[in-house]
């Protein structure tokens, strides 16, 4: 306890009375902000006491599903430690929405209780811990935005469990908290009748508006559409490339940071007589095709699709899945030189036979090869492939720091351990889709929930009967799913 209070004393001396006070502390009070650029957030300290608190306050006015996500499986660790808290929120301005009361009523080891105090605008967090509390108050409310991105100011302090300011809040809390009323299914239900969502008239419009600015499909309206910052970069050393005298190029791209415009964009520099793109599955053509088109611009019939269904061979831009184009028949209708450009989507699937055989057929001027995960497990190189031309590479990580991808929440749920085994994708499938497996499935949706009004949900299986298996015992449960595999049919698939 001594060294406690001589370390406290110290870092209260170096944050409250002199910054050059040569004992420093590790309880120093701190301004807490978002600093993308520095990687800071207000998320970090908060997460950090949490994990180490043995009870904890919050009192919130907002609170958003996006807020409640960041903490959801810290909750759920503390509850196995057998640590509990409480949040006192409000309705104040209709901010937070009924869906998110029902997040809250899910968090068994959190109590929390809803205020009718008028103008209740509060955010605090408290921490109790062994020989002290820890404060964070401020600016932030419980919402992503609010502890990861915005600009807010919070100061976090620590305090002697005697010490006289933490008892004010724990007061101030208590005081409201004794009055407020329990959250429940029925309070719930009371508050949808009367709920009114705040709509933001004018983001509503910007929404509708967007898609009619690219509805045509003129080259004068294409050539509007400009690469952004990372694809200019992009733009400029898939050029250098090319300057360099190669003729082939990969671009390392995580998943919906726009690599179809980027190679789109570069297409429409490079100007080909004629261009052939290759991918592994028909969906994804149609929506190629009509990205290069509000790219390229041009008439309709200057782009075709080469698949089971459509043999539109004779276009400037062809769009072609693997499967048709590898087959002798399709092939050899075309002569070798045919593309002066063409680019291979997904490539890291290029080991297999199918692509060996048209890389090996044509020669074009420029081979562009398209992938998020390059490194492969099936000792296939890719780099070599592409002759070790990395024209471009970013990576999921350097994509949410850039800030070019929808934000998400990843959670990582344990599999479940039953008769002492781990039952994971390797078990056998009797053992995938047990009463008992199925349940834990469920239970973790359940608690994790989902974005919007409803459930759009994927579920990805290690292998097809697991999946046909899964979608039946999942619907005997009351869910609406299917199993969809590469036995379906391209309309089924549809």
């Amino acid at each position: 306890m001594g060294s406690f209070i001589q370390n406290l004393e110290a870092s209260l001396h170096k944050g409250f009375i002199d910054q050059k006070h040569s004992k420093s502390g590790s309880y120093r009070p701190k301004l807490l902000v978002n600093n993308t650029k520095q990687n800071e957030n207000v998320l970090t300290s908060l997460l950090e006491e949490l994990e180490v608190s043995e009870s904890f306050l919050f009192s919130v006015a907002f609170i958003t599903e996006s807020g409640l996500a960041t903490l959801k499986s810290h909750f759920l660790d503390l509850k196995r430690k057998g640590i509990n808290g409480r949040i006192l929120t409000s309705t104040f301005l209709s901010f937070n929405q009924p869906k998110v009361f029902r997040e809250l009523l899910k968090i068994k080891n959190v109590d929390v209780r809803l205020t009718s105090l008028e103008g209740f605008h509060s955010k605090g967090y408290i921490f109790c811990h062994k020989t002290h509390y820890s404060l964070i108050v401020g600016s932030s409310n419980l919402t992503a935005h609010a502890l990861k991105v915005n600009y807010e100011w919070n100061v976090k302090l620590t305090s002697h469990e005697n010490g006289e300011l933490v008892h004010h809040f724990k007061n101030q809390f208590e005081d409201v908290w004794k009055d407020a009323v329990p959250l429940s299914e029925d309070w719930i239900e009371q508050y949808e009748k009367t709920y009114k969502p705040v709509i933001n008239r004018k983001m509503i419009d910007q929404v509708i508006d967007f898609p009619t600015k690219y509805s045509t499909n003129s080259i004068e309206n294409a050539i509007k559409i400009v690469p952004n910052k990372m694809q200019q970069a992009a733009l400029q050393q898939i050029q250098a490339v090319r300057d360099a005298g190669e003729q082939k190029g990969l671009i390392i791209s995580a998943t919906g940071t726009g690599k179809t415009y980027l190679s789109a964009f570069d297409v429409r520099r490079f100007a080909p007589k004629r261009m052939l793109f290759i991918v592994h599955r028909e969906q994804i053509l149609k929506k190629a095709k009509a990205d290069f088109k509000n790219i390229l611009g041009g008439i309709e019939k200057e782009f075709g699709i080469l698949s089971g269904s459509t043999k539109q061979n004779g276009a400037k831009y062809l769009f072609a899945t693997i499967q048709t184009l590898s087959q002798d028949e399709s092939l050899h209708q075309f002569d070798p030189e045919a593309f002066d450009y063409i680019l291979i989507d997904e490539v890291h699937k290029a080991g297999a036979q199918s692509y060996h055989k048209v890389i090996e057929y044509f020669k074009p001027k420029f081979f562009m090869g398209m992938t998020a995960t390059p490194e492969r497990t099936d000792d296939f190189n890719i780099f070599e492939l592409f002759d070790y031309n990395i024209a471009y590479e970013i990576r999921l990580q350097e994509a949410l720091e850039e800030d070019m991808l929808c934000p998400f929440h990843y959670f990582g749920v344990t599999d479940l351990e039953y008769d002492g085994q781990l039952i994971d994708d390797t078990a056998i499938l009797s053992k995938l889709v047990t009463e008992e497996r199925v349940n834990h499935i469920l239970e973790k949706i359940h608690y994790y929930g989902f974005s919007g009004e409803k459930v759009k949900g994927l579920m990805f299986c290690s292998r097809k009967d697991e999946a046909l298996k899964l979608s039946n015992e999942l619907n005997e449960r009351g869910l609406r799913t299917i199993a969809l595999t590469g036995d379906n049919s391209q309309e089924e698939r549809e």
